[in-house]
């Protein structure tokens, strides 16, 4: 009895990270198109196959799904940047870096659409992260920055612009997939123009602030 009321545990577990997984990536391609005011609980059930009450069992409200799609965007964001820690090194740790970024920027553009729309309008949810947690994080890169130049393996360049251009640089992909494929003769980037895409940055980046 005690190992089939494990496993039905174990099941009921699995199915609300399921359910809960499929609303929050829902929750962001509608946030993406309609930002936090357009969008509806209604439609994100509707896109998600599901019923508005399923949706209210995992999430109380809007305002609480939204913010959860937010402090998933920037945990995704966070990961990216482990390589800092990964690799002692700046052409080792920008390259993976840039290299995640952009990945990030094509697995999951809507993410990066509703962090840059919630930018653009002020911030009102999550400038608790821009003046905390995402504060802590720049400066904890600017330290691995700084000691790369104080060993003469870096330019002198300001570390936090570097990382304003990585981030500007590695978004716009996502940000402004429209304006791309527009330009690319209405076709998407394929795997191997994003490749190309992607080693362009790092060359640039890399060739304008590495001794080496």
């Amino acid at each position: 009895m005690k190992l089939a009321a494990n496993s039905a545990s174990t099941s009921n577990v699995l199915r609300r990270k399921k359910g809960e997984a499929l609303i929050l990536r829902t929750a962001e391609e509608v946030f993406a198109d309609r930002g936090f005011q357009g969008a509806t609980v209604t439609e994100i059930a509707k896109r998600a196959g599901l019923p508005k009450a399923n949706v209210h069992y995992y999430f109380a409200s809007k305002e609480n799904l939204y913010k959860q799609v937010i402090d998933d965007v920037f945990e995704a964001w966070l990961k990216a940047a482990e390589q800092f820690e990964d690799f002692d090194n700046p052409r080792k740790a920008l390259t993976a870096y840039i290299s995640a970024k952009m990945d990030l920027s094509r697995e999951r553009p809507n993410g990066s659409k509703v962090w840059a729309n919630e930018i653009i309008h002020g911030a009102p949810t999550i400038h608790h992260y821009l003046s905390t947690r995402l504060q802590e994080w720049l400066i904890s890169r600017e330290v691995w920055i700084n000691r790369w130049m104080e060993r003469g393996q870096m330019r002198p360049v300001n570390p936090r612009y570097l990382m304003y251009m990585i981030w500007a640089c590695t978004q716009h992909y996502a940000d402004f997939d429209t304006q791309i494929t527009a330009l690319n003769q209405d076709k998407a980037l394929s795997d191997d123009e994003f490749e190309v895409a992607k080693q362009t940055m790092v060359d640039i980046i890399l060739t304008g602030v590495l001794r080496e």
